[in-house]
């Protein structure tokens, strides 16, 4: 799965905001409208350090990241085991869940058609951010 990557962050823009929103029984919404939400501070904790990228492939289906999806990476987070990443591997971008091991790293995709990368002493290899949000389109 490939992740073209767009580096530009726009001005702050408030949108109205409803509040939270039940999936069960419904509520009415117009008496929460006079509310605003700044998106970009909802989901940029560093401006300086977030990044914005386009889903390619069907690798991280499995974890709710589907093609056309816009990832949000922070490029300022420590890799941490478990957690979602945008990798730089042999010239090209990719997102995988990271296993970090003793010795080895891994980059594992949420979709059982593919098979765990091991990144090796030979592959030209960075961890180059963290996915914080993933912004779908439906």
């Amino acid at each position: 799965m490939k992740v073209m990557l767009h580096f530009s962050i726009s001005q702050f823009l408030h949108f109205p905001f409803v509040g939270n929103i039940t999936a069960g029984f419904p509520s009415p919404a117009d008496d929460h409208l006079d509310k605003s939400i700044d998106l970009n501070s909802e989901i940029i904790k560093d401006r300086d350090a977030t990044f914005f990228g386009r889903v390619e492939g069907d690798s991280m289906t499995g974890a709710g990241i589907e093609h056309g999806d816009l990832l949000v990476i922070n490029k300022g987070l420590e890799p941490k085991n478990g957690k979602i990443a945008v990798c730089f591997i042999d010239g090209e971008f990719t997102v995988k869940r990271i296993k970090i091991e003793e010795d080895m790293i891994w980059l594992v995709a949420e979709n059982q058609k593919y098979q765990p990368i091991k990144v090796t002493a030979e592959n030209d290899f960075l961890i180059w951010g963290i996915v914080t949000n993933v912004i779908k389109y439906v």
